[in-house]
Order: structure tokens, then C-alpha cells, then sequence
């Protein structure tokens, strides 16, 4: 077992691993070839002299070795970032946290959130990234995020099933709401009825497995009709305004709807509540985990958002 020789490239390849969940999601977020990424796991292992990752059908999980060194190398890359931050001249302050949060979260709540705590708490430095619920929880996992806003749908599962169980509060908890073209039919009253939804062309939310009918009504009694297809909101949205479908959205999403998209409530049929989630790992959280969640906690109750769980 000899680390003396383990490149910074090696552990950057292994934290992206670790967070993705396969070679080839990490190859993809790194701009490499999967055979590369291979090369660098298996360079890391022999240096670590056993197996770091569980090769599963469903992905990759890490080894009791993987997790001693996913610790290590988390506050490795993370002392070079703060170095690199320092020699481009900029402050490297006394608290640091790092946030994960899903799409829908980035569009009101955590701007809302960092605003509040440039004004109330300057000394604390966040560094966030947006990501999927299910890569938000492996960072966590991982140790290379400390707190993380994840989606949830019914019926309310743990985000991941790892043991011990993270650390769950709910932010806030809505109807899914209907995006439509503001000329559109079904934009002339203040609700849609579920049974109208019925023959409608539909803007989907990813292209790739179950992802496919993100964005199209659940429950539907028949095969929708998909016309475009899009990952980010904001393209979603633009394609309603332009009259190319309609879609499903978070009701977090309302305000930042662009001119010529009503978002509606749909009533019949059963009631499909969305929770937004504040998650970290079941530890003591550190003080600036505490103040950060406190921000957030604040931003949801300022959108009308109650919170229903204890504090982090």
C-alpha cells in the first residue's frame, strides 16, 4: 500500500465516481472517456492495495476502504481548491459550506437563502452546485457536500436506502402544478380538471429511462404524446410560452415563469404533493451547516412554505 504516488487527477476521478454513481456518468461530468476514468480507479486501488468500489448492476458503492479514502481525499481536493482561491486573490473565509440542491430549488429558495446571508451572516462563505436527487445524496454520502435540498414524491421514500439513514427535514410540501401556454385553451380558467389533460402534447423532462415522462402528468389512463423533450426548467418553460406543449411543474418554479406561461392547479384525481427536502448525514452538523440550514429554513417560511421537521 503505497499513496505517495496518487495524482490529484486520480481523486477527482474517484470523488466523481462516488457522486455519479457509474464510470459512465462520471466520464460524462468530467469531459472524459469511460476508459480513462477506468484507468484511474484502477491506478487508485492498486495503490490502496484492495477495492475501493462495490461493482454493482445498479452502479458502483463504496467499499469500508473507499469510505476511509473518499474522507481523506475530500479534505485533500478540498485544501486545493481553497488554494487555488487564495492565489486568484480571493478571500478564503473562516466558515465553508458546501450545498447541493435540485433544479427546482435554484429558482427562488436558495437565491432567496444567500441573499438573506450576505446581509445577515457575511462571514460565511457557501460554495453550492445543483444536481439530482440521487447524485445529491451519494455527494452527501461521499462527504464532498455537507447539506443538500432533494426532491420527493409520493410515496415518500428515503432518498437512497444506505445505512445509517440521512438526516431528513421537509422545507416545503405542494401540489404539483401545470405549466401552460397563457393563449392555450386550458389557461382560461384559475384550474385545470385532470380529465382535460387528456389528448394534450407534452413538453418531457429528460430523454434517457424512467426520466421520459418527466414533466407529463402522473397517472395519465393513456400513452402521452411527447413533443419536445428538455432537461433544463427554463427551456421547458420557454417551449410552453411558445405554444409547443404544456408540462408539469413545482409550484416553487411560479414566480420565475417566463411572460406568456400561466401555472395552474389540476384538480381531480389524486392529489400529487411534492416535499422539498433539507438532508445532511446523521453527525452533529457544524456551525456553519446550522446557520446555512437556518437561512433556508427562513427562505421556504418567507415563500409561505411552513418547515415540519426538527433542526438539522
Amino acid at each position: 500500500m503505497d499513496f505517495t504516488n496518487v495524482s490529484l487527477t486520480a481523486l477527482r476521478v474517484f470523488r466523481a465516481v462516488t457522486e455519479q454513481g457509474t464510470f459512465t456518468a462520471a466520464a460524462e461530468s468530467l469531459g472524459y472517456t469511460q476508459s480513462a476514468v477506468s484507468r484511474q480507479i484502477a491506478a487508485i486501488e492498486r495503490a490502496a492495495g484492495t477495492e475501493l468500489l462495490e461493482r454493482r448492476r445498479d452502479g458502483v458503492r463504496l467499499t469500508s476502504a473507499g469510505r476511509v479514502v473518499m474522507r481523506r481525499a475530500t479534505v485533500v481536493l478540498d485544501e486545493i481548491d481553497a488554494t487555488r482561491r487564495e492565489l486568484s486573490g480571493l478571500p478564503v473565509q473562516g466558515g465553508t459550506v458546501r450545498l447541493g440542491w435540485v433544479p427546482s430549488a435554484g429558482a427562488t429558495l436558495v437565491p432567496r437563502a444567500l441573499v438573506a446571508l450576505r446581509h445577515s451572516d457575511p462571514g460565511l462563505q457557501v460554495v453550492s452546485r445543483e444536481g439530482g436527487t440521487p447524485a445529491l445524496a451519494r455527494a452527501l454520502r461521499a462527504g464532498s457536500i455537507d447539506l443538500a435540498l432533494l426532491a420527493s414524491a409520493p410515496p415518500f421514500r428515503a432518498p437512497d436506502g444506505e445505512s445509517p439513514p440521512l438526516v431528513l427535514q421537509t422545507l416545503t410540501e405542494r401540489a404539483l402544478r401545470l405549466a401552460v401556454p397563457a393563449a392555450h385553451p386550458l389557461a382560461r380558467g384559475d384550474f385545470v380538471d385532470v380529465a382535460d389533460l387528456r389528448g394534450q402534447r407534452w413538453i418531457a423532462g429528460s430523454s434517457s429511462g424512467t426520466d421520459l415522462l418527466m414533466g407529463v402528468w402522473p397517472g395519465l389512463d393513456e400513452r402521452p404524446e411527447i413533443a419536445h423533450v428538455a432537461r433544463d426548467w427554463l427551456a421547458k418553460l420557454q417551449l410552453v410560452a411558445a405554444g409547443c406543449g404544456i408540462t408539469t411543474v413545482s409550484a416553487s418554479l411560479a414566480p420565475a415563469a417566463p411572460p406568456g406561461v400561466r401555472i395552474l392547479a389540476v384538480r381531480g384525481g389524486p392529489r400529487e404533493l411534492r416535499r422539498l427536502l433539507l438532508a445532511r448525514l446523521p453527525q452533529p452538523p457544524s456551525d456553519q451547516v446550522v446557520r446555512m440550514a437556518a437561512a433556508l429554513r427562513a427562505a421556504a417560511l418567507a415563500d409561505d412554505s411552513p418547515a415540519t421537521a426538527p433542526t438539522p
